[in-house]
Formats: structure tokens, C-alpha cells, sequence
């Protein structure tokens, strides 16, 4: 694909979760559609979409089917199988590419990568058996954090280890599974970069957000983050490398910690990203345009801020106090349209503007 998608050309977005809907939101607007690939039964992309396949990803016909169906290929999610992208992937183009998924899929490969690249990280060990977690603990040391390679999320896939003697718990409670060890980072805050990059090249970054996170899952974002001139240049420069490194198209997340020795990167995410929902009220073009703009060959929209803006996540029982919300000032509420509401399930969210430009 070397020039732009013709508008009325379809997007097929693997994955129908809440990204995946307002992506498809984000694709209408600009007179796209979409198609939407997801195993489970209604989801909440499904609602919004123009087509929806529900299938397995082993599914090589319904695979094939869905590639054929659309012009592009797209994720809300990293974790899809290897052998689902090898059959896609014959027949559509994929954005972003293998390579960042590869990559974000493996805990150990990204901070391999992070470090290749001169960016500082926490301490790693890579972690197989138990005696590798022991003696992983010896050179990290604790306060530390086992975390499994593959498939975690809003810290799922991780156990703390506060002494020596809590590595075989640890290695229990992950159940074995492949692991790296990352030490604690003594840091003041948590930032991230929510940063795109188009097909020609050309990288544009959103304002920092600062993150506050509650039993693993984020709360709330803010912008703007408290950064010095410097440290919110640094963090734009950071991502935009690793975008480079990468040949990236699409939107990114990069998580950052803020530490008096510098930045740390803690993880990245190659896909919109749930730190990056202010957006929708403090931009002109939102993060989830600014991934279709990327991925169908479209110039990049300008991401620069008019507003200062606080984003809640709405988890679980938060959902009682959606008609509150809905009577505040200012207060722009996006709800995923999810049937159940269940702890610690982000059933929405909703964007609280707090002041105009500086």
C-alpha cells in the first residue's frame, strides 16, 4: 500500500473490545468503515461496527474471509496468536508490523529491545525455573516483581516478592509460566507518551499524561503531567526513537517512570492506548483518529492540546455513578456498552476538562 486508502475503503480491526469501538467511531468519522474480527460473543466493537466476524483465531477460513473483506489490517490488542498474523498477513497489509508485536508480546524481547536501543529500564532477570528466580533475586534484589513474559495485563500475570523467602510462592502464584524479575523502580510518578507515526516517516506525539493507578489498573490520567521543559522533551524524544527503531505506523503507548536519575521506560504498547482517552476532549484529533489517519496512509492530524483534562476510568461498580457524572459541568462520559459490570472491569470512562490552554 503506497498511497492513501480511498475514503469508503475498509479497515478490519482485530479484537472487539472498547478500543477496537472507538476506533471504529474514530474510522466512521473520517467516511471509513470497518470490520471487526473477535472470538467473543457481542462485543462492544461489534455495536458500532459495519461488519463483524466472531471467530477463533485458529479459524484459517473465517481468517481469510475477514482479510479479503478489507483493504487494511489493524489490532486493538497485542496478544494475537503467530500463526493468525502469518495467515492475515499473506493477504493484507498489517499496521503497525509484526515486528512491534513481536516485540511488545515478550516481556523479556521489549526490555531486551529497550536497552538495545540506550534507554534505561528497571532491572531484569529472565526467569524459567525456580532456582533462576532465586538466583534472579540475588542480582535484583528485592523489593522485586515477577512478572510472566506473555499475556499480562492490568496486573494480571505478576506477583510481588518482598524477601528472599517468597520465590517459591511467587513462582506459584505465576504458575510456572516463562517470567522476567524487574526490580522496583524508586520513581515519583508515572508519565506516558501517546505518540503516532505515519507511513512516510513523519512521528507526532501528544502532551505527556501523568498516571495514577489502583490495584494494578489505571484510574486516571492527567495532563498536563508535572514535567519540567526538559524531562516532557525527553519523553517525546524517547518515544519517537522508539517509533524509529521500529518503523512504526500507528499510535503507541509508552509508559514512563519519573525517577531523579532520569526516565525509566516501564513498558510500551503498540496500539491506542487506555492513557490516552483525554484526548477525545483536549485535541483536535484524538488518538483513535490519529491511528486510522496512520494506518490508511492519511497525513497525521495535529495533536497539540487546547485543554487541560482529567480521565477517570470507570471500573466495575463506578458504573452506579454514571447519572451523577452525566449531570457534571464539563464532563464528557464515553461507556464501553459492555452487558456486566464486574470488579475490576473498565466498563468506561469519562474525561473531566479542568481548565483552557495555558
Amino acid at each position: 500500500m503506497t498511497k492513501p486508502l480511498p475514503i469508503g475503503s475498509t479497515i478490519g480491526i482485530l479484537g472487539g473490545g472498547q478500543l477496537g469501538r472507538m476506533l471504529s467511531v474514530a474510522a466512521s468519522r473520517l467516511g471509513f468503515k470497518t470490520h471487526i474480527f473477535e472470538p467473543g460473543a457481542n462485543p462492544p466493537a461489534g455495536q458500532v461496527a459495519d461488519r463483524l466476524t466472531t471467530a477463533e483465531y485458529d479459524d484459517t477460513a473465517a481468517l481469510e474471509a475477514f482479510a479479503a473483506s478489507v483493504d487494511v489490517i489493524t489490532y486493538e490488542f497485542e496478544n494475537i496468536p503467530t500463526t493468525a498474523l502469518d495467515v492475515l498477513e499473506q493477504h493484507r497489509t498489517i499496521r503497525p508490523g509484526r515486528e512491534s508485536l513481536r516485540i511488545s508480546q515478550d516481556r523479556l524481547t521489549e526490555k531486551d529491545f529497550l536497552s538495545g536501543l540506550g534507554l534505561r529500564v528497571a532491572p531484569y532477570e529472565k526467569v524459567e525455573t525456580v532456582n533462576d528466580l532465586k538466583k534472579a533475586i540475588e542480582l535484583v534484589g528485592t523489593p522485586s516483581i515477577l512478572k510472566t513474559r506473555r499475556f499480562g495485563y492490568d496486573g494480571k500475570g505478576q506477583s510481588r516478592i518482598m524477601s528472599d523467602d517468597q520465590a517459591d510462592q511467587a513462582f506459584s502464584d505465576i504458575q510456572g509460566a516463562p517470567s522476567v524479575l524487574e526490580g522496583f523502580v524508586e520513581f515519583s510518578h508515572e508519565v506516558s507518551v501517546i505518540a503516532a507515526r505515519s507511513a512516510d516517516g513523519k512521528v507526532a506525539c501528544f502532551d505527556p499524561g501523568e498516571n495514577v493507578h489502583k490495584d494494578g489498573i489505571l484510574a486516571t490520567t492527567t495532563v498536563p503531567a508535572r514535567l519540567t521543559s526538559a524531562q516532557r522533551t525527553d519523553a517525546v524524544l524517547l518515544a519517537a526513537n522508539i517509533l524509529n527503531a521500529l518503523d512504526y505506523v500507528g499510535v503507541m503507548g509508552v509508559e514512563i517512570f519519573v525517577t531523579h536519575q532520569g526516565l525509566i521506560v516501564n513498558e510500551v504498547a503498540p496500539r491506542v492506548h487506555n492513557s490516552g482517552h483525554w484526548t477525545q476532549q483536549g485535541c483536535s484529533v484524538d488518538q483513535f483518529e490519529q491511528h486510522i489517519r496512520a494506518v490508511v496512509g492519511w497525513p497525521l492530524g495535529d495533536g497539540s492540546r487546547y485543554a487541560d483534562v482529567v480521565m477517570e476510568n470507570l471500573i466495575g461498580d463506578d458504573m452506579d455513578r454514571v447519572p451523577e457524572i452525566a449531570g457534571e459541568r464539563n464532563a464528557s462520559l464515553h461507556l464501553y456498552g459492555k452487558a456486566e459490570a464486574k470488579p475490576g472491569r473498565k466498563m468506561g470512562h469519562v474525561n473531566r476538562v479542568t481548565t483552557g490552554p495555558k
